[in-house]
């Protein structure tokens, strides 16, 4: 780390946090103080005019090594790989596999191991694609795509969030309305843990700019006109002037896959 940064880093850091009677599978999610809850608030405000590289020096310093990050190789999460490259690489990286994941996405994991000497763990389901459509009578992703989400992903997260204090993720708030409110830190009571965004006040034109400037690796499906990109069933390109989101779940009233929904309020 650099030095200017270390100042600035020791600027903004506080003693790490600790969650009291932090939640288990007996314990709801909520079971979290007031004060504690007001700490991470205060803490999100103190980072609000830090930069996403100061952002994430700041989690490596409080929570490693029970920070873990989540990506879906999207370009906010190889900004944020770039960055934990230089800071900390051995910070535990995710990757929540579905099984209905785009070759594309999948090398480009082997792109991110390539350039950063990062391998980003495949966490999976319980059941294989080919398991799970069997038992559901065929694709759920067709007719109940929250329930496929809730299975092939949201759980995922659940089992690693046993393991972890806190967790990064790739989200911006000008993505989304459920994403408009996104703190720097706060607590996620969905999954138990700190969640920090270190680009939640970044825009599309930010990310894009520092991918342009490093070089960074990215999907190749965005030269083909992807804007987003989850599974592939779920995933079309976007047209011009659409929304950001428009081509997931095309055709049904979801825009979200359940991980980032605003329901980590007290």
């Amino acid at each position: 780390m650099g030095a200017a940064l270390q100042i600035r880093t020791e600027m903004l850091l506080r003693p790490p946090l600790t969650v009291i009677d932090r939640p288990t599978n007996d314990v709801p999610s909520t079971a979290v103080s007031i004060e504690f809850l007001d700490e991470l608030l205060q803490q999100g405000e103190r980072l609000e005019t830090a930069s996403p590289r100061e952002i994430i020096a700041w989690a490596v310093d409080n929570y490693y090594p029970k920070l873990g990050m989540a990506t879906a190789f999207g370009p906010e999460g190889c900004v944020i790989l770039h960055y934990l490259a230089e800071i900390q690489p051995k910070v535990f990286v995710f990757n929540l596999d579905t099984g209905y994941q785009f070759p594309e996405t999948l090398r480009l994991r082997d792109r991110v191991a390539e350039r950063y000497g990062i391998e980003v763990e495949l966490v999976q389901p319980e059941l294989s694609v080919v398991e799970y459509e069997a038992a559901h009578g065929g694709p759920l992703y067709k007719t109940h795509p929250d329930r496929c989400c809730a299975d092939r992903k949201v759980k995922l997260l659940e089992r690693v969030a046993a393991g972890l204090d806190a967790w990064m993720s790739g989200i911006r708030r000008d993505q989304s309305t459920d994403r408009a409110k996104a703190p720097i830190v706060g607590w996620d009571k969905k999954f138990g843990l700190v969640k920090i965004s270190p680009l939640a006040n970044w825009t599309k034109q930010d990310v894009w700019k520092l991918i342009t400037d490093e070089d960074i690796p990215y999907n190749a499906l965005h030269d083909q006109g992807y804007s987003s990109i989850g599974c592939w069933p779920c995933t079309r390109a976007t047209l011009f002037g659409e929304d950001e989101r428009a081509g997931r779940w095309s055709g049904f009233a979801k825009t979200e896959c359940g991980l980032h929904v605003s329901d980590d309020r007290p």
